[in-house]
């Protein structure tokens, strides 16, 4: 099997450093930025040989070297910076990740792409666009971090493993995320139980601006150890078909009452890519909240196409 990843900046590197150890048969960097790539493949292909795992490593900047790729990560693109929003970054990254596409569509047809590039869902709908593959072959990673991060946070406020915790983050990958409230449990016991609604509030309000907290701590960079492991997490799903339902942007065709647009929702992720995506019984308010992100991101995409992107 071979994975190509877009984009060797922290976030690419560290989701290769978690292939590698998964030992798939070829593993691509690629960047625009000389050298950088190859650097990064270099030290992962001597990593390998320490620790005994047989992998092809390559690095380049030249696009077509993704060819025949089972998956192709995109990462490629503009980091977020102190102050800055995810949308700050829509035109800047549209550029970045429509060139990306235009090579993953000549030399990869029939791979499954995930995207990782932020604003995350605009570039998941942007890149469906331009590769007009099968819906179901393409999809962002967003609520499987957004979700993590809400359980590391219920685990702190608790005191308790984070092993026992499960959380769902759906919407857009934005400041107006859905974290669902009432499908957060401990070992089967809903946190609503465990948890004064007033800290429960505060946890999901810290889950909304979770990168932005690391943002406007590191001041140079954003977050990437749980945005890498984020994406190993869906790569491996797909290669050993688990099936995992995972929180994604997936594509929405009458799903919660959402028609043409990718947006993050429950999905069965398997060798296919989307298998399923899961019809949660939401409330009229956790519906309408749902509604109002995937408005945000249609907003963003009138954005694109007046700027005279086809999305």
């Amino acid at each position: 099997m071979k994975v190509t990843i877009f984009g060797a900046g922290n976030v690419g590197a560290t989701t290769a450093h978690l292939l590698v150890q998964d030992e798939l048969t070829e593993l691509t960097l690629i960047d625009v930025i000389d050298g950088f790539a190859e650097g990064k493949a270099l030290d992962l292909q001597q990593y390998a040989a320490l620790s005994l795992y047989d992998i092809d490593i390559i690095g380049s900047t030249d696009g077509s070297m993704c060819k025949d790729s089972d998956i192709v990560i995109i990462t490629s693109g503009l980091p977020r910076k102190p102050s800055m929003t995810r949308e700050d970054l829509l035109l800047k990254n549209a550029e970045i990740v429509a060139d990306v596409c235009g090579h993953i569509k000549k030399y990869s047809p029939n791979s499954i792409v995930i995207v990782a590039t932020n604003p995350l869902d605009p570039m998941v709908n942007l890149a469906s666009a331009v590769l007009g593959f099968g819906k179901h072959k393409v999809m962002g990673m967003a609520g499987v971090l957004d979700s993590a991060r809400m359980c590391s946070f219920l685990a702190e406020e608790l005191g308790i493993s984070v092993k026992d915790i499960s959380a769902m983050v759906i919407g857009g990958h934005g400041d107006d995320m859905v974290p669902l409230k009432r499908y957060a449990s401990v070992a089967g016991i809903p946190a609503v139980d465990l948890v004064s609604n007033e800290r429960l509030d505060a946890i999901i309000d810290r889950t909304r601006k979770g990168g932005a907290e690391i943002v406007g701590l590191l001041k140079t960079g954003s977050a990437y150890y749980t945005p890498a492991f984020s994406l190993f997490t869906m790569v491996k799903s797909i290669f050993q078909n688990e099936k995992r339902m995972l929180p994604c942007s997936v594509w929405c065709n009458s799903e919660y009452g959402i028609n043409d647009l990718y947006v993050g929702v429950p999905a069965i992720i398997g060798k296919h890519g989307v298998e399923m995506i899961a019809q949660l019984a939401l409330t009229d308010d956790e519906l309408s909240a749902l509604h109002d992100s995937a408005n945000r991101i249609e907003g963003n995409l009138d954005v694109l196409r007046d700027n005279g992107y086809s999305v």
